[in-house]
């Protein structure tokens, strides 16, 4: 199974201090072992270093490109996705999802993928089936 990787599911693996870390933890780990394809976005990628980034500091980014990154596959975004995501997110006319959820979902469709691991319900909310109990979205 391939399973695509938010950055809500990053932060919380990374930061010990986030709600959902003993839960990510787990699960990534259980992801890991059970050799799922893991797949993200380089969007994904920048804005999860940007989180990490305000709320830890830049030795845990390093921490993040060196042991996380590594572990899972990046779809790089062309003009295409970026266009088709961009559309998607002016369609919506709301607040959020936000740009780089529009491109994660645009990705999992161009790429067949129906998992995610997030602790965003707006995965759910377009009818893709997450990795965690429902309960912590």
């Amino acid at each position: 199974m391939t399973v695509f990787v938010d950055t809500s599911a990053f932060v919380a693996y990374i930061t010990n201090e986030d709600a959902n870390y003993t839960v990510a933890r787990n699960t990534f780990t259980r992801l890991i072992e059970g050799k799922e394809r893991l797949i993200t976005t380089n969007y994904v990628i920048v804005k999860t270093c940007m989180a990490l980034q305000r709320r830890s500091g830049m030795s845990v980014v390093n921490a993040f490109l060196q042991h996380v990154v590594p572990a899972v596959a990046i779809e790089w975004v062309d003009v295409a996705l970026h266009t088709s995501a961009i559309s998607a997110f002016f369609a919506s006319a709301k607040r959020s999802p936000s740009i780089v959820d529009c491109v994660s979902f645009a990705a999992m469709r161009k790429l067949g993928i129906n998992t995610f691991f997030a602790f965003d319900p707006h995965f759910t909310e377009q009818g893709f089936a997450g990795v965690v109990a429902q309960e912590y979205c």
